[in-house]
């Protein structure tokens, strides 16, 4: 007997657990949910959701409704759950992009303890989340802030560069001015000189 993909299977067989898992999905899409056990329901759940697709599928494009509609029979034999599902379920679930069904845990059963779950159509109408904004990702990529930072010293530092010459220039006539005072000297040594030789004169 082939193994099955992941899990045990349901039933004695491969035969037994597809016609186990499409009458559970008659009795989903007939009554809305069903109470099952958990394994149940979670194999339940993908095949489902296939077949929903399928129906809306055939809601969006009538060109493909007779082919879909005859995929789905192939799972589900009764005609009147294939109308229902085509005409009734899908076009509730035109504008949801999946998760078409829920399963909410109801503990253990009363007997063998196995886990319970309920399997139910969601009914809720869908409305799409708010998209977030992109600042939050163009946030990092705004922060040359540190960037602006280093500049100022460097800013700074050209401002100093440029008051060194000013500096020079104020000591150059500091250096000329040497020269003047020297002059005086010069001047006030020949004042002295000059009584000296007058007097030698005199004399």
């Amino acid at each position: 007997m082939p193994t099955p993909k992941k899990g045990a299977r349901l039933g004695g067989g491969p035969d037994h657990q597809r016609l186990l898992i499409s009458n559970l999905a008659t009795s989903l899409f007939e009554h809305g949910r069903i109470t099952t056990t958990e394994a149940k329901a979670r194999v339940l759940r993908p095949v489902a959701e296939k077949l929903i697709s399928k129906a809306k599928k055939a809601h969006n494009d009538e060109t493909v409704a007779l082919h879909n509609r005859r995929e789905v029979l192939k799972t589900i034999r009764d005609k009147s759950v294939v109308h229902t599902l085509f005409a009734d379920i899908a076009p509730t679930f035109a504008e949801r992009p999946g998760g078409y069904t829920r399963i909410t845990k109801i503990g253990p059963r009363k007997g063998d303890n196995a886990p319970m779950a309920v399997i139910e159509l969601v009914t809720e109408a869908y409305t799409p989340a708010p998209a977030k904004p992109a600042a939050s990702k163009a946030a990092p990529a705004e922060t040359p802030a540190p960037v602006a930072a280093d500049e100022t010293p460097a800013d700074d530092a050209d401002a100093t560069a440029a008051d060194v010459p000013t500096d020079r220039t104020e000591e150059t006539p500091v250096e000329g001015d040497a020269p003047v005072q020297s002059e005086d000297v010069t001047e006030e040594a020949a004042s002295d000189e000059a009584p000296a030789e007058d007097g030698d004169q005199k004399a």
